[in-house]
């Protein structure tokens, strides 16, 4: 190393593992500078390790956070080793690529600079729809009808595949990228040459562009979940400043109960921890409890991080990490560098260490029982006797009565039951004990309602090796859970059409319900005609199947009956644990061998798609799946000082991102599918609104459409269902998108008001995307979810935060007032200037959280301030 080099990174040190001498940051070296360091939590010390490596000026700010000093400035920069996305987040970020390569060549630049960086992985596992299930060539058509429906979107990531420098792609078919990242493409402890050639050791980190990505904290890995806009700015070389967070220890102790799984335990992790309050926090787990988790029980409690609000949910590295990573075909020289390199960094899990957390919560695992969450939110754990009395609620909201003892298909019956493709289903013993549940059926001649949609779409082929390895694969191909595909399936919305009578039924009323092992059940989400929806283990999904409704306590009363009658109850159908475990045992660990081994190659028809050519991307203006994004002519930098402005929505707590910008199937007769029918695209081709991302045409005609969405400016008699506004002065009721578009006419500017946890859900770039495109300049609200703020940020629309104790039913605000907004530096004031006259001014706190969100903003977004940063230089 140059003695330059030394003086830019003076804690450069040397760790020697079987005979070969790597060059590493030493945190002993760091620990030498701050008082207490080894006793800040393992989630901060690989932080630090970061921050050492680029930044070394900027260490102060853990001794800051040591100390307490809330004053000070914690904010760091965070530069991650690589960048995770999916297909739904990453075609636009693909056009907004191409898009700046456009703007590049016009400013007179080389478009070929703008490049990742950094790597950038692409599993493509987000477009896969169960159009057919409960057949044996189910998977096999439904990836054949993923790739026609897509042909248009493949070909434009086949471009990105050839043109862009530093970008991988897992072609579809292959699984989720949470369960592909934890078993092949995360290595804990990452090999690279320093600047003059050295090998040198540096941790795996990541962010992902789905709000899941904290999966991966489960492998000892530091990652989170960013918005697209945000990860493209990483992969072009951006660090993601960050101020340091609060860390919430959740100190485990005792074991789960028998019977009592993983899934039981998230659902209470959910519960808890919304009650604590984790949003914008790190959670860290410590504790002897965690000696009875097994890594895929840690990833299923860290996919659910988002669920809870935290940013991160970590589990430091430790005997457990190290077995997965032999399980599933990592080297031994791979597992013994991540071993030593732990252990002599102060990362490895050390029992009864004295680490400071911000606040430390108890989890006592004995005390988890059996439940369920639903009706419509994560958070919403009902204990398996109550979720009759659940829906019932549900039922009585909209002035109905449970219906009585009956086996039909009336309210409350389960039209989907999907063992789906979250890390639910990628953990061997919830996917074994589903298969358990399904052959004591099978023995028993139990049978599935002929209204039940079902159907299984693991995480990883490794799901599908071990259960046709254990024989059970045949067990519920019985029940009809045969494979429908690998990929996010019913979660997300691709849960396909229903069939044409059941959903006639619901247009009569038919409150029905989905139960699945998906980790998010917003009103919605998993099917436009099902109004509920419960998150359930795998084996609670087998279950429910079998019963056809949720109107029935499956705790007490019968799951079914058998063909004489005899009523089934569930604890004949549940396995022991020790049967579970000898089947996990036998099958589990030779089948994640073997997918290693044989790796995740392309499949050929992805192969066989023709790239365009080209440094910038070849735009077709009849294409109804990719459009130029109009971001560098449409968004603008924020202003100190916004005028007249109006309220385009009204809106009540817990928005989500799915009620901003939906993602399941496009309606025939919403804004969006006239406009692809005039676009000469039939019904049947419509397509998702998540796979149509990269056309802001259909996406911007969508937004706010979900049918749950209730905005107070419209008058009681019009509340519902979403998609529409009120126009000032005229006093219209029209749709949003058209509102807008007159707003835009007449140069009025918009804001929208809501209440708590604003943008809750999915790390959705479109929920601030089109609200930036349509002319909103600020969101107001009680409080934000982190991804959303910092998407609303990363496209120049202000996210403004309301005093304690005002919100707007305090305001009393019903759409006629106009509004301004006065900044002064982290403060906005917010004048309301009525109908009658009279005005009023409210404080507001701009949630500018870094120096980086102010330069963005300042920008008018990431993408503009990136373009300037590439063109300039």
């Amino acid at each position: 190393m140059t003695s330059a080099a030394a003086t830019e990174r003076p804690f450069v040190g040397s760790l020697e593992i079987q005979g070969k001498r790597w060059r590493i940051v030493s945190l002993a070296r760091v620990a030498k500078t701050i008082a207490g360091f080894d006793r800040l939590p393992v989630s901060l010390k690989l932080l630090a390790e970061n921050v050492a490596r680029h930044e070394p000026q900027l260490l102060a700010a853990f001794a800051h956070w040591l100390a307490g000093t809330a004053e000070a400035d914690l904010e760091v920069p965070f530069r991650p080793a690589r960048v995770l996305m999916h297909d739904t987040t990453c075609l636009p970020a693909l056009a907004d690529l191409a898009a700046m390569r456009d703007a590049m060549r016009a400013q007179g630049g080389d478009p070929a600079r703008v490049n990742p960086l950094i790597p950038v992985t692409l599993v493509i596992d987000h477009s896969v729809a169960v159009d057919r299930f409960g057949t044996a060539d189910a998977a096999v058509y439904n990836l054949a009808r993923d790739f026609e429906r897509n042909a248009e979107r493949y070909a434009f990531v086949r471009w990105g595949q050839e043109n862009l420098r530093n970008f991988a792609v897992v072609s579809p078919g292959n699984g989720i990228c949470h369960q592909i990242n934890l078993e092949t493409l995360a290595s804990v402890v990452r090999a690279e040459t320093d600047a003059d050639g050295t090998p040198m050791l540096v941790p795996d980190s990541l962010v992902g562009t789905d709000s899941h990505t904290p999966t991966i904290n489960a492998l000892g890995v530091l990652a989170w979940g960013v918005g697209g806009i945000e990860g493209q700015a990483a992969a072009l070389g951006e660090p993601l400043g960050l101020q340091l967070p609060a860390v919430v220890g959740i100190r485990t102790t005792g074991r789960l109960k028998p019977g009592v799984t993983a899934t039981d335990l998230v659902l209470a992790v959910t519960q808890l921890l919304r009650r604590v309050g984790v949003v914008d926090k790190f959670v860290e787990f410590f504790g002897d409890g965690l000696d009875h988790l097994s890594l895929a029980d840690r990833a299923t409690v860290a996919n659910m991080a988002p669920e809870y609000g935290a940013t991160a949910a970590y589990f430091p590295i430790d005997a457990v990490t190290i077995r997965f990573l032999r399980t599933t075909g990592r080297s031994a020289e791979q597992a013994a560098i991540v071993e030593a390199y732990a252990k002599a960094q102060g990362l490895w899990r050390v029992p009864g260490a004295a680490l400071q957390f911000s606040q430390i919560v108890e989890l006592d695992l004995a005390a988890v029982e059996t439940s369920l969450a639903g009706p419509s939110r994560p958070h919403q754990r009902v204990a398996l006797s109550g979720v009759p009395s659940s829906f019932a609620t549900l039922l009585a909201e909209q002035g109905r009565e449970m219906p009585g003892a009956t086996r039909d298909c009336t309210d409350g019956a389960v039209l989907i039951a999907a063992i789906t493709s979250c890390t639910n289903t990628a953990n061997p013993r919830l996917v074994v004990q589903a298969g358990l549940v399904a052959r004591r059926a099978r023995q028993l001649g139990l049978r599935v309602p002929p209204w039940v949609r079902t159907s299984l779409s693991p995480g990883s082929r490794a799901v599908a090796d071990y259960l046709a390895e254990a024989g059970l694969q045949a067990d519920l191909d019985a029940l009809g859970f045969q494979v429908a595909g690998f990929g996010c399936m019913t979660c997300i919305g691709n849960s396909g059409a229903l069939d044409p009578a059941i959903v006639e039924r619901v247009r009569d009323g038919l409150v029905g319900a989905a139960v699945l092992s998906g980790n998010r059940n917003f009103e919605g989400r998993i099917n436009p005609h099902v109004q509920a929806a419960y998150l359930a283990s795998p084996g609670l999904v087998v279950a429910y199947a079998l019963a056809g409704t949720v109107a029935r306590d499956l705790r007490t009363e019968p799951v079914a009956w058998d063909g004489a009658g005899r009523p089934v109850l569930l604890d004949e159908l549940w396995p022991d644990d020790s049967e579970v475990d000898a089947i996990v045992a036998r099958v589990v660990e030779p089948a994640y061998a073997r997918r290693a081994a044989a790796g995740i190659g392309d499949d050929p028809a992805w192969s066989r798609i023709a790239a365009a050519s080209g440094v910038t991307f070849p735009w077709d203006d009849a294409s109804t799946y990719i459009r130029r994004p109009p971001y560098f002519d449409r968004v603008r930098p924020a202003e100190d000082e916004v005028r007249g402005a109006r309220a385009l929505l009204l809106l009540g707590d817990h928005v989500t991102t799915d009620h901003i910008s939906p993602a399941g199937a496009i309606p025939a007769d919403s804004l969006a599918g006239r406009y692809l029918t005039s676009r000469g695209v039939p019904a049947a081709a419509f397509d998702q609104y998540s796979t149509r991302r990269s056309n802001h045409e259909v996406l911007l005609r969508g937004l706010f459409t979900n049918p749950r969405l209730d905005n107070a400016l419209l008058p009681p008699g019009a509340r519902k269902p979403g998609g529409r506004t009120v126009h000032q002065p005229s006093g219209a009721i029209m749709t949003v998108y058209d509102a807008a578009e007159r707003y835009r006419a007449e140069g009025t500017p918009l804001v929208i008001f809501a209440g708590r946890e604003y943008g809750a859900g999915s790390s959705r770039d479109w929920a601030a995307k089109g609200p930036a495109l349509i002319g909103v300049r600020a969101v107001v609200a009680e409080s934000f979810e982190r991804i959303h703020r910092k998407n609303l940020v990363g496209m120049g629309v202000l996210p403004l935060e309301l005093p304690a104790g005002v919100s707007r039913t305090t305001l009393g605000l019903d759409g006629t007032e106009l509004f301004d907004l006065a900044r002064h530096d982290a403060a906005v004031t917010l004048t309301i200037r009525r109908a009658d006259g009279t005005a009023e001014s409210v404080a507001l706190r701009l949630r500018i959280d870094t120096r980086v969100e102010e330069a963005y903003l300042g920008a008018g977004g990431i993408l503009p301030y990136v373009l300037g940063r590439l063109a300039a230089a």
